[in-house]
């Protein structure tokens, strides 16, 4: 099966999963985790809160994010390889047989590899292209 264009994430169950407390760590990390692969990822949170992009990630909140999720999978999976990433058995059924899946607990330890504390043999720096290197570089610069 072909690699994923787009990453669709269950908020507060990929938080949940990862071990992670504040909503922001995970949103840098996933935003770092699309940067890499230099696909498009959208994460919904429920609840209130403000849409924002981030790059190549798109931060969204809704009242019931399984939906969004839902209406997201439903809109791409023709189009795009979409991977949903849920361990909400309903979101997950309700996606669609094109649509790839996976856990959250599954790929909190696949995000968890990325973490800072593993000594890594290269800098970040030296393994992207320079579009985005550049595009990192706006990214940090606005949260400053």
């Amino acid at each position: 099966m072909a690699e994923p264009t787009l990453y669709l994430f269950d908020g507060y169950n990929v938080l949940r999963a990862s071990g992670m407390t504040e909503p922001a760590e995970l949103v840098d990390r996933l935003a770092s985790f699309i940067a890499l692969r230099g696909v498009r990822g959208v994460v919904v949170f429920d609840g209130l809160g403000t849409d924002r992009d981030f790059g190549s990630l798109s931060v969204r909140y809704a009242p019931d994010a399984d939906a969004v999720l839902e209406r997201l999978a439903a809109e791409h999976r023709d189009t795009e390889q979409v991977l949903l990433v849920s361990s909400d058995l309903a979101v997950r059924g309700t996606s669609g047989q094109e649509v790839m899946k996976v856990t959250s607990k599954h790929f909190a330890a696949q995000l968890g590899d990325m973490g800072e504390n593993k000594p890594q043999p290269s800098r970040i720096g030296d393994r992207v292209d320079e579009e985005t290197r550049a595009r990192l570089e706006r990214l940090r610069r606005r949260r400053e």
